[in-house]
């Protein structure tokens, strides 16, 4: 893949880059990525797109694909861990189609990154590329990889999570701060369960401590159901995709919860674990003519389930301030769309460490409603809680 000073580069194959790539393509450039891993493998979790998110992928036309294997949850439902009291219950589905242009999908994390893929063409997607150092200048960035390789591009866009190499060359190296909250996840089969009210809603069960929670959606058009549970526990810091978990630990841990939540840990066979990382709001995202989105610039905790949808629209926003732009403009184009997404990005960051959202009703519109399309250019957006 030969690339110059008139490309952007991405270092990161996730959702927030391919987004960026197909977004950047879209408006006039050449661009490529640059992914670590040797293949694209079916790991990961799954995640919750809500009417934000959605809308954002629309306007890239990749929002129907997404489709194919998601599901639409009927409500958005917080219910009190112990006596299973609702507190809050909010249609989406129609209802929120109808209120923000774009319905909450359900989906695995592969299925979206497929259709992605399918959305960008490969052959400027460069895979088994770990960058190990990284340097601007005024005229562009230097990358060299650990497979002895180099490449030179005009911008560079950090899209590697939160472990983000492209952030320790901008700001210095950091590492993240262990939270000592770990999350389960699981999936079972719809007809399992099928006595448990509620399996086409998103279901939040909140715990007796901001930390304890159990999460419920459809996945696969309804067939299954996701879980997603999280507690506070020192003793594990293993952050991976896949490693195993016990299936009698989740249990143990959530033993207090309602009859009808424990019900669906009950219908578990395997479960994977994984630690909680976090960083605090950084106070700027660009330096020259790099810039980060997405975990590489606001990693944050699954609590108000906007890790995706941030990213995606940092990257639509991205692509609509370097569109027309030539790269000698390109870091002034940067610091633009760092002050148009840097407010907002920080305010759920934040949200999402107090896990206080929507506990108890409450107004949706600041986070469902924003569409990156139509944002202002270069200004922050404007939000409540």
């Amino acid at each position: 893949m030969k690339t110059s000073e008139s490309t952007i580069g991405i270092v990161g194959a996730g959702i927030g880059g391919l987004v960026a790539a197909i977004a950047l393509r879209r408006a006039g450039h050449d661009v490529a990525v640059f992914e670590q891993a040797k293949q694209f493998a079916r790991v990961g979790a799954d995640i919750n797109l809500t009417p934000n998110a959605v809308r954002a992928l629309d306007g890239l036309g990749v929002g129907e694909a997404a489709r194919v294997t998601a599901a639409r949850p009927s409500h958005r439902i917080s219910r009190t861990y112990d006596t299973g009291e609702e507190t809050s219950r909010l249609e989406m589905a129609d209802s929120a189609e109808q209120r923000y242009g774009a319905p909450q999908l359900t989906i695995h994390r592969a299925d979206l990154l497929a259709a992605l893929a399918d959305m960008f063409p490969m052959e400027h997607v460069a895979l088994g590329k770990r960058a190990e150092k990284i340097a601007a200048d005024r005229n562009g960035v230097s990358l060299s990889f650990a497979d002895g390789t180099t490449a030179r591009v005009g911008a560079l866009l950090g899209a590697d999570g939160i472990h983000s190499c492209v952030r320790s060359a901008m700001f210095g190296a950091e590492s993240p701060r262990f939270t000592g909250i770990v999350a389960y996840r699981a999936v079972v089969p719809a007809e399992r369960v099928a006595g448990v009210p509620n399996l086409g809603a998103f279901t939040k069960w909140w715990g007796p401590n901001p930390q304890s929670q159990i999460v419920t959606f459809p996945l696969n058009r309804g067939r299954d159901i996701f879980i997603f549970a999280t507690t506070p526990q020192d003793s594990w810091h293993l952050e991976s995709w896949t490693a195993p978990g016990s299936v009698d630990e989740l249990r143990e841990q959530y033993a207090d919860y309602h009859p009808e939540a424990r019900a669906l840990l009950d219908a578990c066979d395997t479960v994977l674990k994984t630690a909680l990382y976090e960083r605090d709001p950084m106070p700027a995202w660009t330096a020259g003519r790099m810039a980060l989105l997405g975990d590489a610039a606001h990693p944050m905790l699954p609590f108000m389930a906007q890790g995706a949808g941030m990213a995606i629209e940092d990257a639509v926003v991205l692509s609509r301030h370097l569109e027309g732009v030539a790269m000698s403009d390109a870091a002034a184009a940067l610091k633009g769309y760092e002050k148009a997404r840097i407010e907002r990005a920080g305010q759920v960051q934040l949200g999402s460490r107090g896990n206080n959202w929507l506990r108890e009703g409450g107004n949706a519109d600041w986070v469902y409603g924003y569409d990156a399309w139509a944002v202002p250019l270069g200004a922050p957006a404007a939000a409540t809680a």
